[in-house]
């Protein structure tokens, strides 16, 4: 409170000093000197008082003094306003069970050398309340009301004044003592609401006494919450909800919110499996759902739920890249026409950093999506740990105050606050376009799951939830105590609330609520989802343009704008591009921005982040150019044709695990755009390995869901250590089967060029993990002719040796495998040796394996000595893949010998001649001669 006890004991000559000051030269004063002196209004009609300079004056007594005690008593009754608005969230009463602690009391008037000798006075700073000058008492029951009661509101941390101001607005004009100013229909719709979630949570208890489902018990009035939002947000012109959220509370949700029919979610209680399914399926309280609800006002709202992995608060990025996708494809970027709801548990929200890297996103230029509402079910414990354990913050939003959101605490047994909140927060969200946090204190009623016993580890706390009532007992009796209803109309409430669950019972709610495709859901459903097997990728598809449109492209790519004046290197760099055109020698970065002009002139819009992708880390890409003066930026596929597709391109914030699943989200929306991420280094893939785990790869098994996000994990051995080295290779081959993604490591131009194009050309989609190169970007063999972006060319799963002719392959004693940069190193070297015994053949695309192509080469080469070769580790890199599909694959049966490095540790070496030397030795064992 020391934030404003200096207010209160400030000096009456210092005050008076203020004052002139502030009469002279108001904007010389601080901002909440400001606020008092223009808030109050001392005219001199009717008084003794002498009017200042700017309309205003100070009270004076008989004598035209000024009365400065009383000044004195106006500052601590305004500090004493200022601290209800700071800190009157730690004493409101938020708690249904009273397990948070206030840590430090402050609200009494000693505080503020104000006295119960001071009650009925009557006070000018009232009307900083919006109410008429009133006595102290009636001053401080107002703000009991509003900052005391069953909602804390935390809004002072907020940097911007007009945020501010039109929180204390909505907030201090408030009547808690009216209901919020509910109406009767209100009222009754909460009720119907908490018959809803309180009926189908104790249904569930007695059909399905033993299976877990994480039950919303405690926390009931998030489904009127969210519920006011979906009402609140169709109110304000919203026309799309994404809600992300995990386990807990999840099947009430969909049942209650989304009209997910109580049916389909027995049967998956009952274990029945869905007719035509493909892969593993997931368990139901992660499943994701779409419906088109009818709300209140009449409007309809589409509203999806994503799904989500038990890696909790790993679905947040995930919702806001949806979202954005949408706004971006559906809405104009009006982001007032969608809304992302985050329903987070109290300690998921506080303990997983990708909650603080998702919040740290929503104002940037790339991720913004309008504001997201977030919504804590705070049961007040995380499995068995208690909150004091589980965060340093004092509340768990703490991550609210890092992007200046409010954030209001409400009391979850108090459902008209619930409600209320819920409104604002939407208000608020679509008044700015920023986040907003509802921080809903509730309970759990039983433990982690429903077979756990809390008894063990919250003793004290689960005796206090027993003899809880649940909210909606608690809310018919408030009703019937207020008048609302009376008694007959309650125990009529109790007789319906049993038909109620009768009805559910003999699945009366049968089927789902309708839902119509949006536009991109339509193209997803065009695409075919039957293709898990061999056949589909034995070989690429055409993806080949004419020429006269590459040709297009690239003197585009070449050319400035005249009013355009570029960095003086610049001119270099292109100079370097013509000559590359002029010799028919493409480089990997113009194969690569030529295979994104040529989406965008086919109408696609190709979205990419990552940590300095517009330059690209190894200053290769140059996709956006900066004016010499620092102050324009110029798209280069910008200009193309007047109709075409955009090349939205973003340097991201220094995140991978939230970036990553942003970009996954974006993917989702629709199949007809090519999104990547690529990483700074490919090593650094290691900070998001969830999203791949949980999403990536395994999203189409789990959820029916196909996606074609495209990831460039720089990946080569270059003598920069063990963070800069390996995109580990290893872990991507591993997490492949069942045809669930691509993994390719390209070295040509050319077939990046084609590689990318594949992915929009083929019927289905497959997340792409390419292993790009870094010294091959400028490699000097590694170009390509213009040709080979031509009609009739294709991804080349398998480049075979260019050196060996149709009759020289009876030469060949040794065949070299290989993937990636080791070979140019190879190939440098057998021409160097004049090699003509030795064959080098890369895999350019590691899985799915072109079992075809691999015979169709071993048999080119029958008789020869064939070994891989990787400079990876051999616990690393694609070797365990590789030799186990050469053991085990009665279709090859060839034995396969290996040459790398030994099994490391780290991924590789952190000096430079340690390397050199180890690099050497296996380009010198690969070419050794057979003992």
């Amino acid at each position: 409170m020391s934030n404003f006890s200096h207010l209160a004991n400030a000096h009456p000559s210092y005050i008076e000093n203020l004052y002139h000051q502030f009469t002279d030269q108001p904007d010389s004063v601080d901002q909440s000197w400001r606020d008092f002196f223009l808030g109050f209004d001392y005219a001199t009609e009717g008084t003794n008082g002498t009017v200042s300079k700017n309309g205003q004056a100070l009270p004076v007594s008989a004598d035209g003094a000024v009365d400065w005690e009383h000044v004195e008593r106006e500052l601590s009754v305004f500090a004493l306003i200022k601290a209800y608005r700071l800190r009157g969230h730690m004493d409101a009463a938020i708690d249904p069970i009273n397990e948070f602690d206030d840590p430090d009391a402050v609200l009494d008037l000693s505080r503020f050398k104000l006295s119960e000798a001071d009650l009925d006075t009557v006070f000018k700073a009232a009307e900083q309340l919006f109410l008429p000058p009133s006595t102290l008492r009636e001053i401080i029951a107002h703000l009991n009301k509003v900052y005391l009661g069953s909602i804390g509101f935390e809004f002072d941390h907020i940097f911007l004044r007009e945020k501010r101001r039109w929180l204390r607005t909505r907030i201090e004009k408030l009547k808690p003592e009216a209901a919020f100013d509910l109406t009767g229909e209100d009222k009754k719709h909460i009720l119907s609401r908490l018959n809803d979630a309180v009926g189908f949570e104790d249904f569930l208890k007695v059909k399905y006494p033993a299976q877990k489902r994480f039950g919303l018990e405690g926390g009931d009035a998030a489904i009127v919450g969210v519920d006011a939002i979906i009402n609140q947000a169709a109110v304000k012109g919203v026309e799309e909800v994404v809600i992300g959220m995990a386990h807990r509370g999840r099947l009430n949700v969909l049942a209650n919110i989304m009209g997910k029919s109580y049916e389909s979610i027995f049967q998956e209680f009952e274990g029945v499996i869905p007719d035509k399914i493909k892969g593993d399926g997931d368990v139901k309280y992660h499943m994701g759902y779409s419906s088109l609800i009818k709300t209140v006002s009449g409007k309809e709202v589409n509203v999806k739920l994503a799904p989500n992995p038990s890696h909790l608060e790993a679905v947040g990025p995930v919702v806001e890249g949806f979202a954005r996708a949408k706004a971006d494809m559906l809405y104009g970027n009006d982001y007032d026409k969608i809304l992302p709801i985050l329903i987070h548990g109290d300690a998921a929200v506080a303990g997983q950093g990708v909650v603080f890297e998702t919040a740290q996103m929503s104002e940037l230029e790339a991720y913004k999506t309008g504001g997201t509402i977030h919504y804590i079910i705070n049961n007040q414990i995380g499995f068995t740990t208690d909150y004091k354990d589980a965060r340093t913050s004092v509340y768990a939003s703490g991550v609210a105050s890092v992007v200046q959101a409010p954030v209001f605490h409400v009391n979850g047994d108090d459902p008209e606050a619930v409600l209320y909140v819920s409104r604002l927060a939407v208000d608020y969200r679509n008044t700015f376009n920023s986040d907003v946090f509802i921080d809903m204190l509730c309970y759990r009623k039983m433990g982690h799951n429903e077979g756990d016993d809390p008894g063990y580890t919250q003793p004290g706390m689960y005796q206090r939830v027993k003899k809880h009532d649940d909210v909606r007992k608690l809310y018919i009796r408030r009703l019937v105590e207020r008048g609302d209803v009376d008694e007959a109309q309650a125990k009529q409430m109790g007789k319906d609330f049993k038909a109620h669950l009768q009805d559910i019972h003999t699945a009366v709610k049968n089927k789902d609520i309708p839902y119509r495709y949006q536009p991109p859901e339509e193209a997803w459903r065009r695409l075919n989802s039957d293709h898990w097997e061999e056949k589909h990728f034995a070989e690429s598809p055409e993806t080949g343009v004419d020429l006269k449109q590459v040709n297009k492209i690239l003197k585009h790519l070449v050319s400035l704008p005249k009013d355009f004046t570029p960095v003086a290197k610049v001119s270099r760099l292109f100079d370097n591009y013509k000559k590359a055109i002029k010799n028919n020698q493409l480089d990997w970065a113009l194969g690569e921005l030529t295979a994104y002009g040529t989406l965008l002139l086919d109408g696609h819009d190709v979205r990419m982040t990552g940590q300095d992708v517009r330059r690209g880390t190894f200053s290769h890409r140059h996709a956006v150019l900066t004016s010499q003066d620092g102050e324009d930026k110029y798209n280069r596929l910008d200009g193309l044709a007047e109709k075409q597709g955009q090349l939205r391109i973003f340097n991201s914030l220094l995140s991978e695990f939230a970036v990553l699943g942003f970009e996954y989200g974006y993917a989702t929306a629709s199949p007809d755009n090519l999104v990547i991420w690529e990483a700074q280094f490919g090593d650094f893939a290691n900070g998001a390995m969830t999203i791949f785990d949980q999403f990536i790869v395994s999203g189409e098994s789990k959820w029916s869901r196909m996606n074609g996000l495209a990831v460039l994990l720089p990946h080569g051995y270059e003598g920069q250590g063990p963070e800069h080295s390996s995109a580990r290779l290893e872990r991507f081959l591993q997490l492949c089967a069942e045809y669930n993604a691509v993994v390719a490591n390209v070295t040509m131009p050319a077939n990046f060029f084609h590689l990318m194009r594949r992915q929009l050309a083929w019927n289905f989609r497959k997340p792409l993990i390419h292993m790009s190169p870094k010294s091959g970007l400028r490699h000097p063999m590694a170009v390509s002719p213009v040709e080979d972006f031509g009609p009739g060319t294709r991804f080349q799963e398998i480049l075979d040796d260019p050196t060996v002719s149709a009759r020289g392959n009876k030469k060949i004693k040794r065949l070299l495998l290989c993937t990636g940069k080791i070979y140019f190193e190879l190939a440098q070297h057998k021409e160097k040796n004049q090699r003509d015994d030795v064959a080098i053949v890369r895999l350019e695309q590691l899985f799915p394996l072109p079992t075809a192509q691999v015979n169709k080469i071993l048999k080119r080469y029958a008789g020869a000595e064939v070994i891989w070769v990787q400079e990876e580790s051999r616990n690393a890199g694609a070797w365990s893949y590789i030799s186990e599909h050469f053991l085990y694959n009665e279709k090859i049966g060839v034995k396969l010998g290996y040459v790398g490095r030994q099994a490391t540790a780290s991924p590789a070496t952190g000096y430079k001649k340690v390397h050199v030397k180890e690099q050497a030795d296996l380009i010198d064992r690969a070419f050794a001669k057979a003992k």
